[in-house]
């Protein structure tokens, strides 16, 4: 049996000319993980979401956002976090071959169900990261822990 190191085809290519790129290029870029992670990134914020006994936290990576670019509601159970920001320069005298906007929008919505105390939400801008600090209800923060016997 002999082995053969496989390589594939669609990575490594050069592209031939940066205006009208090969047909190859076109699909394995269009298609690769990696092109649509990027374009899904800028409209879906990374959130981490941690627990403590009395509150949860949500940490929103917004870079580039200032603090009155969002807006945060809560309806009928239903936290909504949007942001939206546009950096506008005028650079007439440029030649542009490639130019990639400096615009970003999203909306993220958590079900916060009965746990939260709606009144006592408290959220902060910093370096980035949006934070917001949702108070759990009395009802949350009883454990109530009930053993199930395995029949």
């Amino acid at each position: 049996m002999t082995l053969i190191k496989w390589k594939d085809p669609s990575k490594g290519m050069e592209r031939r000319n940066l205006l009208m790129p090969s047909l190859e290029n076109f699909f394995s870029d269009f298609f690769s993980n990696d092109l649509m992670s990027r374009e899904f990134a800028g409209n879906v914020p990374a959130v981490n979401i941690t627990e403590n006994e009395k509150s949860y936290s949500i940490e929103v990576s917004a870079p580039g956002f200032e603090k009155g670019d969002f807006n945060i509601e809560v309806e009928d159970g239903m936290l909504t976090i949007s942001g939206e920001h546009k950096t506008e320069k005028n650079e007439k005298d440029k030649n542009f071959v490639r130019k990639e906007f400096n615009y970003g929008s999203f909306s993220r919505s958590f079900n916060l169900v009965d746990l939260v105390d709606e009144e006592k939400i408290d959220a902060k801008y910093d370096n980035g990261v949006l934070k917001i600090e949702l108070p759990k209800t009395e009802k949350a923060k009883a454990k109530n822990v009930k053993q199930i016997k395995i029949g």
